[in-house]
């Protein structure tokens, strides 16, 4: 699955939550190690290059798992947050990958990576940050399942009006690619869900490793498929990366805040922004690219989980603060 979940904020932490809290911190290290394996010994993962797409859609039918129909009814009843979310996802995103790529002018394969990481729906982690930054769940939850349900339309579209200057778009061939791989796996995640609740229910704990060792096997090919060209441009990858990453965070708290939303909005908006489901952009990259093209999509996938971890922690040692303060304010108050 993903290690998105559909985490209610409530005081300890069940199996399910605990699970995914443990394995969204450890994420990133089992990616850093994985990609390192596959950079010292690229010839043994080379060749696996058609397991890609299948772990991808274990990924998406185990995110369809986690959700439930009730996750959707904030659409009704907040529908600004949710718009103003989805939104941000499919404006701020792409058009920074576009501008990074003019700004630090990458090589055609590069740019398009870079460009196609900000075109795909949030992130596969997303939920568990935001339950850790004390953000709201919930609509992190609808968020990450609209622009989820979204990506056949308007990824491929952004794409092939912002990448295609710098390589060939099949928006077409891209589109059933993302219904196959994200849609329909997404869909019977959620139609499971409904007819076996409980079945489900005692698979949940196990889901996010399942996606943690399916998005690690997806870097491991990738890299390995283009060891050489990060040997190359390594550092031009990561500088790109982490400016995408920042700016998606940052404009995402920022338009939240223009709306006058509440703080936890603020947080989940930044987060659901500023990640990006960049498994499936390494995956679409391969298939419809260049393997050097794959590459942002990795060198992401590690590093906004670090990046969102250490939001979190930030965010949640604030909002802790915060309660002490206004529990001494009150105290005081009533002497």
């Amino acid at each position: 699955m993903s290690t998105d979940r559909n985490v209610q904020p409530k005081p300890g932490l069940d199996a399910e939550e605990r699970s995914a809290k443990v394995a969204v911190t450890l994420f990133p290290l089992l990616v850093l190690a994985g990609g390192a394996i596959a950079l010292l010994t690229p010839e043994t993962f080379s060749g696996f290059s058609k397991a890609i797409n299948p772990l991808l859609m274990i990924i998406m039918f185990g995110m369809g798992l986690t959700l439930t129909l009730p996750d959707f009814a904030l659409v009704v009843r907040k529908p600004l947050p949710v718009l103003l979310g989805v939104v941000a996802q499919y404006v701020i995103m792409p058009l920074l990958g576009l501008g990074i790529s003019m700004l630090l002018q990458l090589p055609p394969a590069l740019a398009a990576g870079v460009i196609l990481v900000g075109c795909a729906p949030g992130g596969t982690a997303s939920n568990v940050v935001t339950y850790l930054a004390k953000g709201d769940v919930a609509l992190s939850v609808t968020m990450t399942s609209i622009s989820t349900l979204l990506a056949p339309i308007f990824t491929p579209l952004l794409t092939l009006w912002l990448a295609g200057q710098y390589l060939p778009v099949d928006a077409g061939s891209m589109a059933k690619s993302i219904v196959q791989i994200v849609l329909i796996p997404v869909v019977l995640g959620l139609v499971l869900r409904v007819l076996l609740p409980r079945v489900v229910a005692k698979v949940l704990p196990a889901l996010p490793w399942v996606s943690v060792i399916a998005i690690t096997g997806v870097v491991l090919i990738v890299v390995a498929g283009s060891a050489a060209a990060i040997f190359s441009a390594g550092l031009l990858i990561l500088l790109a990366v982490i400016l995408h990453n920042a700016g998606g965070i940052a404009l995402g708290y920022g338009t939240a805040k223009l709306f006058k939303q509440p703080i936890a909005t603020r947080r989940t908006m930044a987060i659901e922004v500023g990640m990006q489901n960049s498994g499936l952009a390494s995956g679409l990259a391969k298939t419809y690219f260049t393997p050097e093209a794959a590459l942002p999509g990795a060198v992401f996938s590690v590093w906004h989980n670090l990046s969102g971890a250490v939001i979190a922690a930030i965010w949640r040692r604030s909002s802790a603060k915060n309660a002490e303060r206004e529990a001494a304010e009150a105290e005081l108050a009533a002497k």
